[in-house]
């Protein structure tokens, strides 16, 4: 029997077979942070179901006190209590192995706190402006044409609203001359 050459074959170039494993190697490092996530919720999850299994086993399991039980029930349970507990450790190390890569992609990552991403409405636009002064400036530009907007747009709603409430006094006096007239 001979071993496969070291060498790479076809002029340094890498063989297929190695090409698929460099790949999938490749692909196992670029995980998905939100792909780890999921990994994570559905190891959560198989854990609780195997501590259900094992609180089970451990109910059904009954106790020596004088009461005689068959010696091959309880090796059987006490087998797969033993399994449970192995595959619960084995899961409990895969969570930490998915917290950890989490961890290890989002370490880069600028922490922004939650209040900044959530949008609200202010009228103080002092507040505004010490908030936004950060940004970029096409982005404080747009801020500014957009609260030139609003202020137009509160200056034309009071207009409206004194028409509104010129054209419903002039209501009342026409309605009050003609129940005078009646």
């Amino acid at each position: 029997m001979t071993t496969p050459p070291l060498v790479p074959p076809y002029g340094g170039q890498p063989a297929p077979l190695q090409q698929q494993q460099q790949q999938q190697a490749q692909a196992a490092r670029d995980v998905n942070t939100a792909s780890l996530c999921r990994i994570g919720q559905e190891t959560v999850q198989d854990i609780v179901l195997r501590t259900m299994e094992i609180f089970q086993l451990l109910r059904n399991m009954q106790l020596p006190n004088g009461v005689t039980y068959h010696p091959n029930t309880h090796q059987d349970r006490l087998g797969k209590l033993q399994e449970h507990l192995r595959m619960l450790s084995v899961l409990f190390r895969k969570l930490r192995l998915v917290y950890d890569k989490c961890n290890e992609n989002c370490a880069g990552l600028d922490s922004i706190p939650p209040e900044l991403l959530i949008p609200f409405v202010e009228d103080d636009s002092s507040k505004h402006e010490d908030r936004s002064a950060g940004q970029s400036r096409p982005a404080t530009e747009e801020r500014r044409e957009i609260l030139e907007v609003n202020k137009k747009l509160k200056q034309k709603n009071q207009q409206l609203k004194q028409i509104m409430d010129q054209l419903r006094n002039l209501i009342w006096e026409i309605n009050s001359m003609l129940a005078v007239r009646s």
